[in-house]
């Protein structure tokens, strides 16, 4: 950063920014001097599809599911699913195990068809909420699922029964140990 961005909070060349140059809440500055029709650098668009993901999911169960739709046709296919997970872990654990979240997945789940990391994502987060809701999950979705999966259901409420298979057959000893630690406090307290 130069001396004369610091001094004036403007840009890199010394001019300041002007209330109308500086972005919105939310906003996300494009850089000057790109020629039009030239895509924005994907931290740009990943950000924008964020904030329209985040909108869409305020307005309505149809209206995020379309949001999504759009977001996953994105040219860059990684950058895109990579949102679209990045929303759909940000939207799930806002929502109580019950029937939104069940309205809420049931919605996505066709949308996020042929989308092998989003829809892996969403499945997961219906079987962490079935674990934690008391629905019905079996032990060998749990033991099958990712890393990520097992690791968030030891974090989260996760019943005695679902702690208990993760600490003896958890894929890392990260979650094994966890998870027996989390038994044992339960069961001194």
């Amino acid at each position: 950063m130069g001396t004369s961005e610091t001094q004036t909070g403007g840009t890199p060349g010394g001019a300041p920014l002007t209330p109308a140059a500086r972005p919105a809440p939310g906003e996300h500055p494009e850089p000057a001097g790109r020629p039009k029709g030239v895509p924005a650098p994907d931290r740009w668009r990943y950000a924008r599809h964020l904030d329209r993901l985040a909108a869409a999911g305020a307005a309505g169960v149809k209206g995020e599911a379309g949001a999504v739709a759009a977001v996953l046709r994105d040219p860059d296919p990684v950058m895109a699913q990579s949102a679209v997970v990045t929303h759909l872990d940000r939207r799930a654990v806002r929502l109580a195990p019950g029937a939104a979240f069940r309205d809420w997945a049931r919605a996505l789940h066709s949308v996020l068809e042929g989308h092998a990391f989003p829809a892996l994502r969403l499945r997961e987060w219906t079987l962490l909420k079935a674990i934690a809701g008391g629905g019905s999950w079996s032990a060998a979705e749990l033991k099958a699922a990712s890393d990520w999966c097992q690791r968030t259901a030891v974090l989260s409420a996760a019943p005695d029964e679902a702690l208990a298979l993760l600490a003896a057959s958890a894929r890392t000893r990260r979650v094994r140990t966890t998870a027996a630690r989390r038994l044992h406090r339960r069961a001194t307290v």
